[in-house]
């Protein structure tokens, strides 16, 4: 999953939020990796379609 934040980017392992690539400031990664793991299912369905060509789902986004 890749996130952005201003100039920051990071790429991040579904399911669990385990970084991958890049960096994020402290607290906002803290809040992509808790509303990762509130979406755990819906990511991994989503990941699921878009691997097969079919258009994934929207899920709420992080505020």
């Amino acid at each position: 999953m890749h996130v952005r934040y201003n100039e920051f980017k990071s790429v991040l392992r579904i399911p669990d939020g385990e970084v991958l690539e890049g960096d994020l400031p402290r607290r906002q990664m803290k809040l992509v990796q808790a509303w990762v793991e509130l979406h755990q299912d819906d990511l991994m369905a989503d990941w699921h379609l878009a691997s097969t060509g079919e258009t994934p789902f929207k899920i709420e986004p992080l505020r």
